[in-house]
């Protein structure tokens, strides 16, 4: 009896260690091992016992071209595939070895819902690369500052199957050809966090083909300098991100220099609210808290909707939510990133038909059980949602932010006169794919 008991304390001590270990290192690819590092194969995984591992072995490769123990073997598959650590909410930097030394390589990193870190990185015959990237890892538990439990989000039900409410830290390997050395994970406890509330045209979208500008913006920061801290929401008004305690999650992680996004308007037009009715007073007693906290708020107007008139010109289908928001941060003299007035001129750039490459257009059978086709004039595909976020960082830098200093190379001077060409656009799909409309409109 004592002896079983001791072997369920000492199997419950080394699971409660790792739930609480922040610093991974891991070794993918052939058996030999690099000092400290764990090691990862392509039978490994995920266990929760351990607490890393895939999400599916099938189709792995593990692959070993001798030499350094590091970077002479890798992991490769011909389809995405998922890496997922236990870990404990918080930002997290993440140095990853990609490519082949005896071949080419070909990789685009996102994690958890899809948000994207590292776009289509090639290596050159016998190329190894080191990429850095910047993550933010979340829970729905409600934490004070000394880090006790006072609370906790209300989930939608579809939420709970997001891979950024699972208490993982999921890395999705994409692309024609992905090659992954290694990985090291460890926390960055001084990076700015940028916590982004909004709705559906706003959040980390787990499902092809729907996307929102919001999992695009990690994409266009330096690593190690800023996280991206999406909390967005499909089909949430501003009360209603109230009532389901998501502001209150964030209120209890914001710290001072950090940045609030809210960006709110289709859904709280769409349930019969006006400006009037609660709208600029929860908008300002926003802007009060996250000041009182330290933290930077930025208003950001809802986008159009691809709704056009005989002259081709974008109607305003938002009544005066975004009028509102403009007046409000004039008078909170608090930033204001005018999206509404940005998606109207790339739009109207690409025009009525044009523009249905950037929404939810698709004919029937695009995508598994999908038995009509797609029309979908509010939300936006992988490609309308980069754009956007373009938009959003052009208005970072044109406004004068702070955060313009944070802006990576990756974003080069954009015009939304002029779009980018569609067809040029890379998004290997993820494996995620759901033809059900997102919450709200």
């Amino acid at each position: 009896m004592m002896k079983n008991w001791m072997k369920f304390l000492t199997l419950f001590l080394s699971s409660f260690l790792l739930a609480q270990q922040t610093t991974f290192k891991f070794d993918f690819g052939g058996n030999r091992i690099e000092n400290g590092f764990i090691p990862i194969s392509s039978n490994s995984k995920f266990d929760k016992k351990i607490g890393y591992g895939f999400m599916d072995i099938s189709g792995l490769k593990s692959v070993d071209n001798g030499g350094n123990a590091l970077t002479g073997d890798f992991i490769a598959s011909d389809k995405p595939f998922y890496f997922s650590v236990a870990i404990p909410e918080g930002n997290y930097d993440i140095q990853l070895n990609l490519g082949d030394s005896k071949g080419t390589s070909e990789t685009t990193v996102r994690i958890e819902n899809r948000r994207l870190m590292l776009n289509d990185v090639k290596t050159k015959q016998g190329e190894i690369v080191e990429k850095q990237i910047t993550v933010h890892v979340k829970d729905s538990i409600i934490r004070n500052q000394n880090g006790i439990e006072i609370g906790i989000v209300k989930l939608k039900p579809r939420e709970r199957k997001y891979l950024h409410w699972d208490n993982l830290l999921t890395i999705e390997f994409n692309d024609k050809a992905p090659k992954v050395c290694s990985v090291i994970i460890q926390p960055n406890k001084s990076a700015k966090t940028i916590f982004i509330t909004g709705d559906s045209t706003v959040v980390d979208a787990q499902y092809e083909p729907w996307a929102s500008w919001g999992q695009m913006l990690p994409y266009f920061f330096v690593p190690n300098e800023v996280a991206i801290a999406n909390y967005a929401e499909s089909g949430e008004t501003l009360k209603a991100f109230e009532d389901r305690h998501r502001i209150d999650k964030i209120w209890n992680k914001i710290k001072p220099g950090d940045y609030l996004f809210i960006q709110f308007g289709h859904n709280d037009q769409k349930y019969g609210n006006s400006t009037k009715s609660g709208y600029r007073k929860r908008l300002k007693e926003w802007i009060l808290k996250a000041k009182q906290l330290g933290a930077i708020p930025v208003l950001v107007t809802s986008m159009n909707r691809r709704v056009f008139d005989e002259n081709n010109k974008i109607v305003n289908t938002l009544d005066d939510f975004p009028d509102a928001m403009r007046e409000i941060a004039k008078e909170e003299n608090v930033y204001l990133i005018d999206l509404n007035a940005l998606s109207k001129t790339l739009f109207e750039a690409m025009g009525p038909e044009a523009a249905k490459k950037a929404f939810v257009y698709y004919p029937a059978n695009s995508y598994p059980n999908q038995a009509t086709a797609l029309a979908d004039d509010t939300h936006f595909n992988t490609y309308g949602a980069y754009e956007l976020a373009k938009c959003v960082v052009k208005s970072i830098v044109d406004e004068d932010l702070p955060l313009k200093k944070y802006i990576s190379k990756n974003y080069k001077n954009f015009n939304p006169n002029k779009p980018d060409d569609v067809e040029k656009f890379h998004w290997p799909e993820s494996i995620f794919m759901e033809t059900l409309k997102p919450d709200g409109n």
